[in-house]
């Protein structure tokens, strides 16, 4: 267990839930198998105070036709998660977040990263944030864009092991190893007990 003190959460922390969605469910066409044992988790971190969380929803094209680069031979192969073949009920959240928004604000985003684009630095910036707490899915994909992305701008990033989950048991165990072993200066391991019992103000 991580030790509070090192978690660097003050009233600006902000929490990031990313792409918990009906898309990632066992409903979806990329199921995440344990998304259902994490839920729970990322509600608690949520209900604490949504104000402070934001959403991230993925948000795939109309057609694999509309994807930029690379990402059109992959919505070739992923044709049945484009917008135009999709129950568009799947992009949204699961419903046990759902009713945290508002408050909690929803970012839509095209591709891995919550920080593609510049909305998402604008809030933090106006929010003056700090820390950010992590917590969604999947850790090896899209959290783990998000995380870099967040370090690369200066943040201080808690991942919460136990609100984060994979389609992959070893890309997850992966990530977390790597997380704590390289990046110890700019980001911290903890569980959801932990940060509900460190935050000032939460």
């Amino acid at each position: 267990m991580q030790q509070s003190q090192n978690l660097r959460l003050s009233p600006r922390s902000v929490h990031l839930c990313i792409d918990m969605q009906m898309l990632f469910s066992d409903d979806g066409p990329w199921p995440t198998p344990w998304m259902s044992r994490v839920l729970p988790n990322c509600a608690a971190l949520v209900e604490r105070d949504p104000s402070r969380t934001i959403f991230t929803r993925f948000i795939p094209p109309n057609t694999a036709a509309d994807g930029h680069g690379a990402w059109r031979g992959y919505y070739e192969e992923w044709a049945n998660a484009t917008r135009a073949r999709l129950d568009n009920r799947l992009l949204d959240l699961m419903p046990a977040l759902a009713r945290f928004a508002p408050p909690a604000l929803v970012l839509d985003k095209p591709v891995y990263s919550a920080f593609a684009g510049r909305r998402l630095g604008h809030i933090l910036a106006q929010r003056s944030a700090d820390t950010l707490v992590v917590s969604g899915a999947e850790t090896d994909v899209c959290v783990l864009s998000t995380v870099l992305g967040a370090i690369d701008l200066g943040y201080f990033v808690v991942v919460v092991r136990d609100a984060v989950c994979s389609s992959s048991n070893e890309g997850h165990d992966a990530l977390i190893a790597m997380f704590e072993s390289r990046l110890s200066h700019q980001l911290a391991i903890t569980d959801v007990e932990t940060v509900l019992g460190s935050w000032p103000g939460a």
